[in-house]
């Protein structure tokens, strides 16, 4: 049992994606003690293997989830001027063909069907420009530019494609480094005093006296502590349900639905830099997205995913799927032996009954249990461009068991390194180049992207390339990956190269494990020189 006079924290979060450390920033910004806990690396999940886009979810206006994609649509703009390094403004390029069909589960289409059977569930181009136009003037779109029509005859987006497409419709949406995304708002949430655990497993929680007794083991050490908490937030993600039943032990009644969203990325396959939207004669869509510089990134997948504990992988199935909707669009098509690298997220939604995983709500729903006395906040569902509206709901839960807290304040806040226009990227790259004239301009990019004004703090004083230590390849130096073991919470050279950056992608198996080495060797020193 956990001392009387362990300290009692205001909020314990268990979790460490993107809804985890948006409420730890959210709440410790509204004054509140934070603990968060994640038993892996952040991001380790969920929030490192979304499409990674902030967008408003143009095909869940087929679903006539409107109050969904009215307020991802005004989160986008909201985010770009929190986040313009790690987000950027894109343009997306939906050719259209009169074989597109509807996901047969739709609202939309059981309508059509019913006022215009001859259709045979085929979308016609004015239901898409409809849609588009609702696109444009839902959210109050202010600076992203509103759709066009393309000419793909005359149009060099229309260069990859094949000649059957002759028009296309082109919108906007945005990108986003949705791991970084994670890990910057977990840095902010601890600048403003909220303790976040990495690799720290709760093994139990239970109510005692009004508040929660958590047991948490150090999943390096194999240590465990108790700690007190007047609130429990079950941000799990695909483990919400798990920890209901086996940590919790709630009699919650809620339910879980997993689905698994995989990705294939293999070499650029076009040269500009816009996304493509392609929609398949199943009623699916895909996208296929200008990566990393050098790759195209195409997904997703979406399979119902039973068990959380099974690590979710793009299966030889989901890999043929994928490269066979591509090649329905492109003039060369794509094949598996091209492949570089495959991803697979479980996204948990609220179960709501939906026949098909496709069909599945992808708003989120927040349960408040206080049943016994101290309340459990069990997150359900969520997208990651409505991460920042899912906390100021979640504090709203909160508030109502903490009188007289300060209301939200997080709208357009700068994240760490964010401190500058949306349009004051290049800016940066320029300033640094001059700065440190040993940086190359793809160098000077990912520095930027990746940590906006804070680059600078990194390079610190080195004049030459030499002066930020060793090199790992790839642009990977040693002050960089201080950086990020000291600063970001990394720990394993798979921290570094996935979550913090994608160079997993440039780096050999030789390089990554002089890499970890490296990091096990500083870690391992790090108690002998804090004595």
């Amino acid at each position: 049992m956990a001392q009387d006079d362990t300290p009692i924290t205001d909020l314990f979060i268990i979790g460490g994606g993107i809804n985890g450390c948006g409420i730890a920033r959210d709440a410790a910004g509204r004054g509140l003690s934070v603990a968060l806990a994640e038993m892996n690396d952040l991001a380790s999940a969920t929030s490192s293997a979304s499409t990674k886009l902030f967008h408003g979810g143009l095909r869940y206006l087929e679903y006539f989830e409107f109050r969904l994609v009215r307020e991802a649509l005004i989160e986008r703009e909201t985010l770009l001027r929190a986040m313009p390094h790690i987000s950027w403004p894109m343009r997306f390029v939906l050719p259209y063909h009169p074989d597109m069909r509807f996901d047969s589960e739709t609202p939309t289409s059981r309508l059509l069907r019913t006022v215009m059977p001859w259709m045979k569930g085929r979308r016609p181009a004015w239901l898409i420009r409809l849609g588009l136009f609702m696109y444009d003037h839902l959210g109050g779109r202010k600076t992203l530019p509103g759709t066009t029509s393309l000419n793909l005859r005359a149009a060099p987006e229309g260069a990859p494609l094949q000649d059957r497409f002759e028009t296309a419709y082109e919108y906007s949406d945005c990108w986003v480094e949705d791991s970084r995304l994670v890990v910057l708002n977990a840095r902010d949430a601890e600048a403003r005093g909220a303790r976040i655990m990495v690799r720290t497993k709760v093994l139990s929680a239970e109510r005692a006296e009004g508040v929660w007794r958590i047991t948490v083991q150090d999943c390096d050490s194999g240590a465990t502590r108790e700690m007190r908490a007047r609130m429990l937030i079950n941000a799990g993600g695909p483990w919400v349900g798990d920890i209901i039943r086996t940590k919790i032990r709630s009699n919650s009644r809620e339910g879980v639905r997993l689905v698994r969203g995989s990705h294939i990325v293999v070499p650029r396959l076009y040269d500009h830099d816009k996304c493509y939207f392609f929609q398949g004669e199943d009623g699916r869509i895909i996208f296929a997205i200008p990566y990393e510089q050098d790759f195209t990134l195409i997904g997703t997948t979406d399979q119902d995913h039973p068990d959380p504990s099974e690590p979710p992988v793009c299966t030889e199935a989901e890999q043929d799927y994928l490269c066979a909707f591509a090649s329905k669009y492109f003039k060369e098509p794509v094949t598996r032996d091209q492949i570089v690298w495959t991803y697979s997220g479980v996204r948990p939604l609220y179960d709501d009954g939906a026949q098909s995983a496709t069909a599945a709500t992808r708003d989120y729903t927040l349960k408040v249990d206080a049943e016994g006395g101290a309340p459990v906040l069990n997150i359900f569902g969520g997208k990651i461009t409505t991460y920042r509206r899912l906390a100021e709901s979640a504090m709203d839960k909160v508030a109502e068991h903490f009188p007289d807290l300060p209301g939200p304040w997080t709208a357009g806040v700068a994240l760490p390194g964010g401190d500058f226009p949306v349009d004051g990227v290049q800016g940066l790259i320029d300033g640094l180049m001059a700065e440190y004239g040993f940086l190359t301009q793809s160098w000077a990019r990912r520095l930027v992207r990746a940590y906006g004004t804070e680059a600078r703090l990194i390079l610190g004083d080195a004049k030459s390339a030499a002066d930020l230590g060793e090199d790992f390849g790839a642009t990977l130096t040693e002050r960089e990956v201080v950086w990020l073991m000291d600063k970001e919470y990394a720990r394993t050279a798979q921290d570094v190269i996935w979550r913090r950056n994608k160079l997993g992608l440039r780096l050999s198996a030789d390089q990554v494990a002089r890499l970890d080495a490296w990091m096990q060797a500083r870690r391992q020193a790090e108690p002998a020189s804090a004595g």
